[in-house]
């Protein structure tokens, strides 16, 4: 069994060398795609909203032409990460973290049992909506994209959009429009092709010279733990070496760019796995894909950095890292 598994693996290294071959030439036809194939489209990503809450996402997303299902759920992961007994040190409660006095006026009793609950997602998702379109309603005479300017009045209010004419000049406010607006593409089932990642090189020759190094549960590759690492963490490291930073936890890792289709994978987009393939948030393991239906992870305790293959039954999707999508996410900024 050992020297089947050392031929394999022996194989396989020689068809990843390939693969660095074929990852720069990624680059060079990727001038030829078409341009602006990733767009945010409305329908939401495979699992990217907990199954639970998806259909709530998905009808109350539609609610008006400012918002769409993939926005709205980007909008209630950066509240509170689809957590419905969240609450801020502001009081904000909820899985959309309405404080008191803007749930009082703008809360609805969304599904219908006589009673308005921030602290049921059945209600507070549709409120969320709601809110939305009553702010898009508000602004809907200024200049600019609606949407933007939606966000801008959830953030800043309306008067604020008003009187500035568009996004106010507050770094506060077009931040959060900014995060929003890219946030919402990692929710959402691309439209046609997603565009290469620029980096997707340089993030697997990191992976591949860590290659044999055991793991190391919570590993980081720190001296202090012997250059060891847990599967996020290699994943994080990876393309921390290239200028992005990750979330340090898997499922998070799972909203920093759009979903390439398991046909559309690339070198350098991170897959994921899980034994729940309804739910992002259930993600249990990351790796980095290397081509040819293997990746390059960190398996397991006992285990070392190596090539696995993709295809197994607990395979969950892939993200396509992007710097923008990275940087939009709750825990990296």
């Amino acid at each position: 069994m050992r020297k089947a598994w050392i031929v394999a693996l022996a194989a396989v290294g020689a068809s990843v060398a390939f693969v660095m071959l074929l990852v720069v030439g990624v680059y060079v036809v990727a001038g030829n795609l078409v341009n602006g194939a990733a767009g945010s489209g409305k329908n939401l990503a495979k699992g990217s909203v907990p199954a639970a809450y998806q259909p709530l996402v998905e009808k109350w997303g539609r609610m008006c032409a400012a918002i769409n299902p993939a926005l709205l759920a980007a909008q209630l992961y950066q509240e509170s990460g689809f957590n419905p007994r969240a609450q801020s040190p502001a009081q904000a409660q909820g899985i959309a973290q309405f404080i008191p006095g803007t749930w009082a006026a703008h809360g609805i009793d969304g599904d219908g049992d006589g009673d308005r609950d921030v602290w049921d997602p059945n209600d507070a998702i549709p409120s969320a909506a709601s809110y939305d379109c009553t702010l898009a309603k508000y602004v809907e005479d200024v200049p600019g994209d609606p949407t933007k300017n939606m966000l801008a009045a959830y953030n800043a209010g309306a008067y604020a959009v008003i009187k500035y004419k568009g996004v106010p000049p507050y770094k506060e406010t077009q931040n959060y429009v900014r995060i929003i607006t890219t946030l919402q593409e990692s929710f959402a089932a691309p439209v046609g092709r997603v565009d290469p990642s620029e980096q997707a090189a340089g993030a697997i020759h990191y992976a591949q010279k860590k290659l044999g190094t055991l793991y190391l549960w919570g590993g980081n590759g720190t001296p202090e733990q012997g250059g060891r690492f847990d599967c996020s963490g290699l994943t994080k490291a990876a393309y921390e070496s290239v200028g992005i930073k990750l979330p340090r936890v898997a499922n998070d890792q799972y909203n920093a760019g759009p979903h390439p289709s398991r046909e559309e994978l690339l070198p350098g987009d991170l897959v994921f796995f899980s034994d729940d393939l309804t739910n992002s948030r259930a993600i249990r393991h990351v790796g980095i894909y290397v081509g040819g239906g293997y990746m390059i992870d960190a398996p397991r305790p006992g285990a070392v950095i190596r090539f696995d293959p993709v295809d197994t039954p607990d395979y969950f999707g892939a993200t396509r890292v992007t710097e923008d999508g990275a940087k939009a996410l709750p825990s990296a900024v």
